[in-house]
């Protein structure tokens, strides 16, 4: 079952969402974040994903994010960083 992103994920938001993200991703053995819900975003939301990817992968899972909105996808590649994100 996929983990949903919650509607707004900005700066003031990123802190609290990563721990809830965290806890929920480590109960799960193939770890999947959708993001198909988030409206309202800033560049903290590439964070906490980049975070989110970095954590699964130092307990040794693959983390798939689906529903990537255009707005994230565009910020990443503006970063740089969309080739680690975009599954």
């Amino acid at each position: 079952m996929a983990i949903a992103l919650p509607s707004v994920l900005t700066i003031g938001e990123a802190r609290a969402t990563l721990a809830q993200l965290q806890q929920a991703l480590a109960s799960e053995a193939a770890p999947v974040l959708d993001a198909s819900g988030l409206q309202t975003l800033d560049t903290s939301a590439i964070a906490v994903l980049l975070d989110c990817q970095r954590g699964a992968a130092a307990a040794g899972k693959t983390l798939q994010i689906v529903g990537l909105p255009a707005k994230l996808v565009e910020l990443a590649r503006l970063y740089g960083v969309d080739a680690l994100i975009a599954h």
